[in-house]
């Protein structure tokens, strides 16, 4: 009989009791489709009591996930800890300099250390996987690092945080204000108590950065990404979106320019009749184009337990095939130092909405300001506020009124400049609001 793949499991969350269970249950599954057994023989957590739904007691306890990583009971260490650093990093490198292979599902801990730990791991002959770092049950490592690998990849973009795409989801459908939407994903568990990290557009960012060099073999570079969040959207913005024709996502791009690669996160307008704006809810989705194949788009959960632990065990999967990748689908040593492309942020067209004090002349000074940076304007729209929307049935006439403007093809510097100049003679109020229109055909 052939020797069975031991593997080790650090962190029992919601993720890691998934997989101990997954694992158990379907065992003689994964033996035939792998070629020889798998099973959990040991595992790290911080509380023993804790009840998980998933028997723990045929297999060895560490209190200590860096004694886990040196276990010489087990082949494949497990890293599902969480944390850019500490007992995560401790943790997946004590295990690389044992000879251990590892899995990981810690998106923050290979956007800070990817580089360094690929080129551990390369060194020691193990394999370290991610499948389940990015966009959670979507196999979108696999698909890049494997079956794209006779394509050249022009641009990978997509929503890949589940929080964000469900308070903008909810927004739209009913109507509701972007507190009230994030007050509900907080109940219902899509949102932590302190949701910063996901709808200031951090999460996202973490997961793009290895899809960028996934695409570009170009070493991970978080840092170099812009990185704007969901909070300044406005029920104003949604419906506006949605007359024009568009619907509003959070989207992480990725794509090489003439000066390099850019990657960005931030609030994005995109076509009603495109695949990406009819993704709703806490799905994910990532599409890539490339010149072989065309445009690819994959869909599913991006996050949860039984999802996010289909990835994971994938990943274990490939090491008890010995299917072995190099982490980012060419050797590590071989990865380009990421060149940030100059700043453009985007180029296309733009949405903008102003508060604009309702006098003579103010839209002449706008448009002149716009001219100025050669952006040519497609619509301007005065939505003069409803009187049934003012608790007295009324709207006060020196009140800012809300201009939106649609552009062009423009650079995002363009705009910003002339946003500057239109500032500064005092016609508007407030900070404008300003959405990317992606050209996704």
């Amino acid at each position: 009989m052939t020797e069975s793949l031991k593997v080790g499991v650090a962190g029992l969350g919601t993720v890691g009791a998934s997989v101990v269970r997954i694992v158990k249950n379907k065992a003689k599954q994964l033996e035939s489709r792998c070629g020889r057994p798998i099973e959990v023989v040991a595992v790290s957590a911080r509380s023993r009591s804790k009840d998980r739904g998933v028997d723990l007691s045929s297999m060895e306890w560490f209190d200590d996930p860096v004694a886990l990583a040196q276990a010489p009971g087990i082949d494949v260490f497990v890293e599902l800890v969480g944390g850019d650093s500490g007992s995560a990093e401790d943790s997946v490198r004590a295990a690389l300099n044992a000879g251990k292979h590892v899995v990981t599902a810690n998106k923050a801990l290979l956007a800070k250390h990817a580089v360094s730990l690929s080129r551990l791991a390369e060194e020691k002959g193990v394999s370290l996987n991610y499948e389940a770092a990015v966009a959670g049950g979507i196999p979108i490592v696999k698909t890049m690092r494997e079956s794209l690998a006779g394509n050249s990849v022009s641009r990978v973009y997509g929503i890949m945080n589940g929080t964000c795409n469900y308070i903008l989801t909810r927004m739209e459908r009913e109507g509701l204000s972007f507190a009230e939407c994030l007050a509900d994903a907080q109940r219902l568990g899509y949102a932590e108590a302190d949701p910063t990290f996901d709808i200031e557009g951090h999460d996202t960012a973490h997961k793009l950065s290895l899809l960028t060099s996934l695409a570009f073999g170009c070493e991970v570079d978080s840092d170099a990404i812009y990185v704007e969040g969901i909070t300044s959207i406005t029920t104003d913005d949604i419906r506006a979106a949605d007359e024009l024709g568009y619907r509003i996502k959070l989207l992480g791009v990725a794509q090489r320019t003439d000066t390099g690669v850019e990657q960005r996160v931030h609030p994005t307008m995109v076509p009603k009749h495109s695949a990406i704006a009819r993704i709703d809810g806490v799905l994910n989705a990532v599409a890539v184009d490339a010149d072989a194949v065309g445009e690819v788009v994959l869909v599913g959960p991006g996050a949860g337990g039984d999802a996010t632990a289909s990835s994971v065990i994938s990943d274990i999967a490939d090491i008890a095939r010995e299917d072995g990748m190099p982490v980012f689908g060419q050797a590590a040593t071989s990865l380009e130092p990421y060149t940030k492309a100059r700043m453009r942020l985007h180029e296309g067209g733009y949405y903008i909405r102003l508060a604009v004090d309702d006098r003579p002349g103010a839209f002449a000074t706008i448009a002149k300001h716009m001219a100025e940076k050669n952006i040519s304007l497609q619509s301007i729209v005065q939505n003069r506020r409803d009187p049934a929307l003012a608790s007295d049935g009324a709207v006060d006439p020196d009140e800012p009124q809300p201009v939106i403007l649609i552009t062009h093809e423009t650079t995002e510097l363009a705009v910003r400049e002339a946003l500057e100049l239109i500032a500064a003679e005092k016609v508007t109020f407030g900070a404008p609001q300003m959405l990317r229109i992606e050209k996704l055909d």
